[in-house]
């Protein structure tokens, strides 16, 4: 089945070189929710922006997550910028002018075994000081607060503030914002690269002509690894595959938590439907790249290893194919794959809803009336970066999210348009630099 269906942005459509803008102040590489915020933080502030987009705004990892909005289990250093994104989150409906599907209805993290609460006690006082609210559960706590379960669970790590959202309302909501205040948003139109005068950055080569600005924020997902390689910077991220579905309305569920257990999550979506996952289960195909960085990555590798399909398959050959170095005159990776469609695992995706049904009977009747694949840029430590490339004056990146992009956009945007203009930063900014990694 196809990715999910995003709600339309009205971007501008190139047709020729001589309806390319000519120059702006800032210039920002990916139409996902990250570059869409930061866009819209810039516009708010008067500062002249456009968006480029390989291929359809928001139509890779920004309409594909699983909409959560949490702090819960961040390393203790990443609370903050959730902390902020929580208060943005909160006020985002008004901000744009249209409903984004915010609701803070608490996320709970449900464990099987001893080692599982041990991990969430370690947590717990790992953020004490942060006083985020957060608590441990009882088995009888836990079917109180979510009732026809018969999970036998040992406990959980509950968090009230968490909430959720809809990737694809809130995406689109925020682009359209952002256009209706003067962001310029230029879709199926690729950035191939950057040019410099005295050093620093001063323009972005598009297959379509050049744009002259003074600064550019790249914020393109997973495609961040090439475009900077392509520029001599080594930034480290490596794919996994994530599959996702949407179930049927299930107007008799009452459940408004978000559930996340070892083998499945589920959420509640506006409509009355379930988001799920199997959490148990993670694609981690092989690339060109695992030979290149993969040391970097062992004690991710460790830490996941009951989690991650390390396979080798097609998508090996795939990707290599793709290349990693080409001049400003060549197609580029970006306009032969305009969106990228990871293939979809449909038995993690049946695993989970079994395993939903036999843990809450109540979703006797739910079926897959949806399902997609995505694909997330982990970081070795799972943070993003979000900083200044001291090797490109004028150059800024908001990437390598790990698969918490959407949750923390809001401050990570903000944050980003910070760092853009050399203002006085939302939060400390150091957990997100460059060269940590």
């Amino acid at each position: 089945m196809a990715a999910p269906q995003t709600t339309p942005v009205q971007a501008t459509q190139i047709k020729k070189p001589s309806e390319l803008p000519k120059k702006t102040t800032v210039v920002i590489i990916g139409g996902g929710i990250v570059g869409l915020t930061a866009a819209l933080t810039l516009v708010e502030r008067g500062v002249p922006v456009v968006v480029l987009e390989k291929g359809r705004f928001i139509g890779e990892q920004s309409s594909r997550n699983l909409g959560w909005i949490r702090k819960t289990n961040r390393a203790e250093d990443d609370v903050p910028l959730a902390v902020e994104s929580d208060k943005l989150w909160a006020g985002m409906n008004e901000r744009v002018g249209a409903e984004v599907g915010y609701r803070q209805a608490g996320i709970m993290f449900l464990g099987k075994t001893d080692t599982d609460m041990a991990g969430y006690e370690r947590w717990l006082k790992s953020i004490d000081h942060l006083n985020l609210g957060s608590k441990l559960l009882t088995p009888d706590q836990i079917d109180k607060m979510i009732p026809y379960g018969v999970g036998h669970w040992k406990g959980a790590l509950y968090t009230p503030s968490d909430g959720r959202a809809e990737p694809e309302l809130a995406a689109s909501a925020i682009a359209n914002a952002a256009q209706k205040k003067g962001a310029i948003l230029i879709e199926n139109c690729t950035a191939r690269t950057l040019t410099t005068t005295g050093g620093k950055v001063s323009g972005v080569v598009t297959e379509y002509g050049e744009i002259q600005c003074d600064n550019v924020l790249l914020a393109g997902g997973a495609w961040s690894r090439r475009f900077l390689g392509n520029m001599g910077v080594r930034f480290p991220t490596l794919p996994l595959f994530l599959s996702v579905f949407k179930t049927n309305p299930l107007p008799h569920i009452p459940i408004e938590i978000a559930v996340g257990a070892p083998n499945f999550s589920f959420r509640k979506h506006i409509d009355g439907s379930f988001i799920m996952m199997q959490r148990g289960a993670i694609d981690a195909p092989l690339t060109i790249d695992h030979l290149k960085i993969g040391t970097q990555f062992l004690g991710a590798l460790k830490h996941g290893k009951d989690v991650m399909h390390v396979r080798l398959n097609s998508f090996f050959l795939e990707d290599w194919k793709l290349g990693r170095r080409w001049s400003k005159d060549d197609v580029t990776p970006f306009e032969k794959v305009r969106t990228f469609n990871p293939p979809i695992n449909q038995s993690f995706n049946k695993d989970a809803l079994d395993n939903v049904r036999e843990a809450w009977p109540i979703f006797q009747d739910a079926q897959i009336e949806n399902e997609w694949g995505g694909v997330i840029d982990v970081t070795p430590d799972s943070n993003p970066v979000i900083a200044n490339i001291a090797k490109v004056p004028g150059l800024t990146v908001a990437i390598g999210f790990s698969g918490h992009g959407f949750g923390t956009s809001p401050a990570a945007g903000q944050l980003a348009a910070d760092l853009v203009m050399g203002t006085t930063p939302l939060i400390d900014p150091t957990p997100y630099l460059f060269e940590r990694l």
